[in-house]
């Protein structure tokens, strides 16, 4: 008997394990597809193999110090880590931020966006079978991550936000601001053409038109975010709401597909945005301080701070008791995306299902930090 249109995992008797370790995967995670006649009818998720417990760790830190450990949560979205945790307490202690960090954090911010979604491109081109493409993403991707180390001092944890604004290394000057321009010139460039060469495959876009649709529906009663959700049709994108990002002008990209080809699509799409952003930064900034060092540290309840990182919605929370960090909370937009991705690949055959779940970018560093994952009633 079939319910809802998937059949019991208990009348399958077809199981196919992938991971924790798997040649498509470079994160280690358990899937469990449960198949008839090769083609997925449900599938089981299991994450937490690479637990490390940093909330835990962060519990009776000194503020500051705790807001670096962020930075170790992933090295691919690091930055953001660090920015969020640092807006809890700038939001706590009621700390003003200079307007020129302000602009060179958004500048770091979407520069990790660009990293982050060639990132993903070149893995989904892997998993597609695709290196030579899968080469050239890494290859433009490295102007960026020079950009990153250029102003952050190292490419994968930079270390720009603090209390009050940005480290005094991370300031950028003329000889900066140029080597950024150039950069974003060569990107769109590059990425434009790679775009061009891509969607003009008909190999390519045969294999991921259709593969792994997420309703729109379901992408919200499954609570994704990011990308994943504007795939499915959902112009949500928490920058349109931060004070930050309101003196740039940017669309928000969506694709009404939810399948494998929106997802890449909107990434591509996301790019040339974020370096439309950067260049209007770079035009915007003004001279002037780049910290605040005028706040002093008190007691203050448990504050909550969102930001749209690479992959969606970025969680922090904790409260500061005698200069230390308590109840912290990090929740990352990788951990409801995954669990959407179980109902993703199914329906589809087993060479397709590891392309339907990579296809919302997972992070399982950033997930693999939660106490308690809880278990959801099935649609």
């Amino acid at each position: 008997m079939e319910e809802n249109g998937k059949i019991p995992k208990n009348v399958i008797e077809t199981e196919i394990t992938m991971g924790p370790v798997h040649s498509a995967a470079i994160e280690p995670y358990r899937v469990r597809l449960f198949v008839e006649d090769e083609v997925v009818r449900d599938a089981e998720i299991t994450i937490g193999i690479n637990h490390r417990g940093i909330e835990r760790i962060m519990e009776g830190l000194p503020v500051e110090k705790a807001n670096s450990l962020t930075e170790k949560i992933c090295g691919i979205c690091s930055n953001v880590h660090i920015w969020n945790s640092v807006l809890v307490a700038e939001k706590a202690l009621e700390i003003d931020v200079p307007e020129r960090a302000r602009y060179i954090r958004i500048i770091m911010a979407e520069l990790e966006r660009l990293h982050s979604h060639m990132l993903y491109l070149a893995h989904g081109c892997e998993v597609l079978g695709h290196e030579t493409f899968a080469m050239r993403l890494f290859y433009i991707r490295e102007t960026v991550m020079e950009l990153l180390r250029m102003i952050g001092g190292n490419r994968v944890q930079y270390g720009v936000s603090i209390i009050g604004g940005i480290r005094p290394r991370c300031d950028i000057d003329q000889i900066r601001i140029q080597k950024i321009k150039e950069g974003m010139d060569t990107v769109e460039t590059k990425i434009t053409e790679f775009a061009d060469r891509f969607v003009s495959d008909p190999m390519i876009m045969s294999r991921i038109t259709g593969v792994g649709t997420l309703p729109q529906e379901d992408a919200i009663k499954l609570g994704t975010s990011g990308p994943t959700l504007r795939a499915t049709g959902v112009a949500k994108d928490l920058r349109q709401d931060m004070k930050e990002y309101e003196p740039f002008e940017f669309d928000i990209i969506t694709q009404n597909d939810g399948d494998v080809k929106s997802n890449l699509l909107v990434r591509v799409y996301e790019i040339l945005e974020a370096t439309k952003i950067i260049r209007q930064a770079i035009a915007q900034i003004s001279e002037g301080r780049i910290t605040n060092r005028s706040w002093e540290m008190y007691d203050a309840p448990i504050t909550k701070s969102y930001i749209e990182a690479p992959r969606g919605t970025l969680y922090h929370s904790y409260a500061i008791k005698d200069g230390r960090v308590r109840h912290s909370i990090v929740r990352t937009p990788s951990i409801t995306n995954i669990g959407a991705m179980q109902y993703a690949c199914v329906g589809h055959h087993i060479t397709d299902a590891q392309l339907a779940i990579v296809q919302c970018d997972p992070c399982f560093t950033c997930t693999d930090r939660a106490i308690q994952i809880l278990a959801y009633k099935r649609l």
